[in-house]
């Protein structure tokens, strides 16, 4: 089995892509796109993370097995991002809103602090 030799060149161009990349992140957290917040940095994240694998890792020039191995890796990471972005789109649903560090309790009616705000001076 012969291995593919990649060129400085690839190299050089993926790395200026994913400082691009990190560019766009960075630019992307300065500004609310409302609901799109997510799928925008979702997006650079999963393309960022393709060249890496793609020619840092060498799976484009790789066997078809490897390829199959990682697109199972990809569509069960999509899975998991479904399922957890369901349940936290639907907790409003239930009318539920969890209790803020600083809420009272019904028994005492004192403020509940967190411990890094305590008032023993240590």
């Amino acid at each position: 089995m012969s291995e593919h030799i990649v060129s400085r060149k690839i190299y050089f161009v993926v790395f200026g892509a994913l400082m691009v990349g990190t560019v766009l992140t960075v630019a992307a957290a300065q500004f609310d796109f409302k609901q799109f917040n997510t799928l925008i940095a979702m997006t650079i994240a999963v393309t960022k993370a393709l060249l890496v694998i793609l020619f840092f890792m060498h799976v484009r020039y790789g066997s078809k097995l490897v390829m199959l191995v990682v697109a199972a890796g990809f569509f069960w990471l999509a899975i998991m991002l479904v399922l957890t972005l369901s349940d936290y789109r639907t907790r409003e649903w239930l009318g539920r809103v969890s209790p803020t560090p600083h809420a009272r309790t019904a028994t005492s009616g004192a403020t509940k602090r967190p411990a890094s705000e305590s008032t023993t001076g240590h």
